[in-house]
């Protein structure tokens, strides 16, 4: 019954709380924007204008580069686990695994897709 009663309090605790800091950030925040922060912003252009302009190499890039570490964490995680378990093969796997990644990642340096200017 103690512990009910602590679930319940720690409950009405934590949405006070969070009613409190989002009060305080509506509050407290600035409610107008300048010019540039209140645009339309997508795919690393202005949205208007001519609609036949050139997509800008470095957005796929950078897009490029994260599919590559997001793919890296998602199989470095579980790997992680069962390092010890998998045996020598295994790690030779993601060693190779790790050494591609790493490949692409030089590969999109000497590209210039990290310079953003």
């Amino acid at each position: 019954m103690i512990e009910y009663k602590m679930g319940v309090g720690l409950l009405i605790i934590g949405l006070l709380l969070g009613m409190v800091i989002i009060g305080g950030a509506y509050i407290l925040g600035i409610k107008e924007g300048d010019e540039e922060k209140i645009t339309v912003y997508e795919c690393g252009f202005d949205p208007y204008g001519d609609t036949r302009q050139k997509y800008e190499i470095r957005f796929f890039l950078v897009g490029i580069l994260f599919i590559i570490f997001d793919l890296e964490i998602s199989f470095i995680f579980p790997w992680a686990i069962v390092v010890r378990e998998i045996g020598m093969g295994g790690n030779i796997v993601i060693y190779i695994f790790l050494g591609i990644l790493t490949i692409g990642l030089i590969v999109e340096w000497i590209k210039g897709g990290l310079d953003w200017e």
